[in-house]
């Protein structure tokens, strides 16, 4: 890096984010007639010497170092923990909404909708339903596909890889209001079948949680070692913009993203390491299975955990299978740090940060992979809780379509054909089931009722609700099924209930796109700690 000389970096006002990150990972930082260092290790004194010549260096501990890159260039560092990704690959970014293209489609499509539906209502509102109920049923075939390639699960065995062959892992750990849960995580980390010397952990804070922040202090001397990461003020308060202010400071080759309440198991680093060792370089990010240790708690709680059982027993095994773009699930991900940065980190402005960079890796020509270990969180107890969550869900979900569609030619041209469809099925489709649902409803009860479809009681009145139907069925076979791939036989019978669930998914799907109109970028904040993990 030519211009990282002590001199040329005095003279520059601004650096990028990279030679910023550069100090970080080399733990050195050129002042004007010096230069300080923390690493002192032969290694890197050679590549200082090779890079910034002869110089005065100025040894002093990690966490001088640490902080005074924070002062000199804390505002480059918080630019890029927002706008990175923005600047580096705006087309990919969701800090624009809607394209003003997007927009003219859109606007035109629903004008000549209303055009025709004042000019011909019947027939118009029967093509639209029958136009939803073949999406609605796509969308649900191809789940069933899904589940019938994930196959059965069986747990794999315990790994043990000698800790000499171990490389350094970065654990990543945003909080915001979560000083009550912070015992429990930390000992949870502490439990984690790793050496500790390898272990990178960062407590990810917002600046300005007091709360949160005095009690991660209060811990330091806990036992188990761990950096606190405290983000500044400024651009969207979520969850991806705290993650990419901690990547700068990451030392780890690879790096896993946690949540407050989350118990992973023992083993999984270790299992992570194998895994990717076993893969191709092309295998960026490895996403765990995720379930909940509060399931019993109440019929919320088992319908959540089916609905996880679901999706990461069965339908993104099923993704992997076939290869497709993977929308990852919002906790332990597992990076190639490397190609993290390479792709820009995390989009600060989308609300479902996890969706959208499986599928930013698909298109950049990464693929994500199922690892074979299962991370247990705290599942919402109340509707209310369970409702802010998931309309966030569907409300990044309609980001990631909309950003990933700017250039449909592109898309599939970056994932191929079966690609770019399974990503109108998976990701579009999620949002069309969520939307549709109640309108499809409505409608196979009104052509009953009221013989709408052909004017007269017949067999033309079920055609609107044949795809509801078939797709319901078949959608509760899996909801039943899903449980018992994980040995959670007690479950299954809940799998019958899955209609009243699917009605909570409609109406935080409206409360979603309502919210995408209204505040694109807000994030309803999840409390945790509300049960006992046990």
């Amino acid at each position: 890096m030519d211009d990282a000389s002590p001199r040329g970096d005095a003279a520059c006002a601004r650096p990028s984010a990279d030679r910023v990150r550069l100090y970080l990972s080399r733990l050195f930082l050129p002042l004007e007639n010096e230069v300080l260092v923390a690493d002192v290790s032969a290694e890197n004194r050679a590549w200082l010497s090779a890079h910034l010549g002869p110089c005065p260096l100025r040894v002093v501990p990690r966490e001088e170092l640490v902080a005074a890159v924070k002062e000199r260039h804390g505002e480059v560092l918080l630019d890029n923990a927002v706008f990175g990704l923005a600047h580096r690959f705006p087309q990919l970014s969701a800090r624009t909404v809607i394209t003003r293209a997007q927009s003219v489609v859109l606007g035109t499509m629903t004008a000549f909708w209303l055009a025709v539906l004042v000019a011909s209502p019947v027939t118009t509102a029967r093509i639209t339903v029958t136009l939803l109920s073949l999406a609605f049923s796509l969308s649900g075939a191809f789940r069933v596909l899904l589940a019938l390639l994930a196959g059965t699960r069986r747990p794999s065995a315990p790994v043990q890889i000698p800790h000499t062959s171990l490389p350094s892992y970065t654990i990543l750990v945003p909080l915001y209001r979560e000083a009550a849960v912070l015992p429990g995580l930390v000992r949870g980390l502490g439990a984690l079948d790793y050496p500790p010397a390898l272990l990178d952990i960062k407590l990810v804070v917002e600046e300005d949680d007091l709360e949160t922040v005095s009690a991660a202090r209060a811990m330091l001397g806990s036992g188990v070692s761990f950096e606190i990461i405290e983000v500044p003020p400024g651009g969207p308060r979520t969850k991806p913009k705290a993650a990419n202010y901690a990547l700068a400071f990451a030392r780890g080759e690879y790096l896993v993203v946690y949540d407050a309440e989350d118990r992973p198991e023992r083993d999984q680093l270790q299992k992570a390491v194998a895994t990717f060792r076993a893969s191709s370089r092309r295998t960026a990010c490895l996403q765990a299975r995720l379930n909940f240790y509060n399931a019993n708690h109440n019929w919320l709680t088992r319908m959540f955990a089916l609905d996880y059982a679901l999706w990461f027993d069965t339908l993104l095994p099923g993704l992997d299978r076939i290869g497709v773009p993977m929308p990852l699930g919002g906790t332990s991900n597992h990076f190639r740090t490397a190609v993290l940065h390479d792709i820009g980190g995390w989009d600060a402005f989308n609300v479902t940060e996890d969706a959208d960079i499986g599928i930013r890796l698909a298109q950049m020509g990464y693929r994500v992979s199922m690892l074979d270990s299962t991370t247990f969180e705290e599942a919402p107890v109340r509707v209310g809780a369970w409702l802010k969550q998931r309309s966030r869900w569907l409300k990044g979900y309609m980001q990631t379509w909309l950003v990933h569609m700017r250039d449909p030619v592109a898309l599939m041209r970056h994932t191929g054909l079966r690609g770019f469809l399974a990503f109108q099925l998976f990701i579009g489709g999620g949002v069309v089931f969520a939307l549709a649902n109640p309108p499809l409803w409505f409608a196979f009860v009104a052509a009953l009722l009221l013989h709408w479809s052909s004017g007269a009681a017949g067999p033309g009145a079920l055609i609107p609700g044949a795809g509801l139907l078939a797709n319901n069925v078949l959608l509760t076979y899996l909801a039943v099924l899903a449980p018992r791939r994980r040995g959670w036989d007690e479950l299954a019978p809940y799998g019958l209930t899955v209609i009243a669930y699917w009605g909570l998914a409609s109406a935080a799907g409206y409360r979603g796109l309502w919210q995408l109109v209204t505040r694109p970028f807000f994030w309803e904040k999840t409390q945790h700690g509300v049960t006992m993990s046990g």
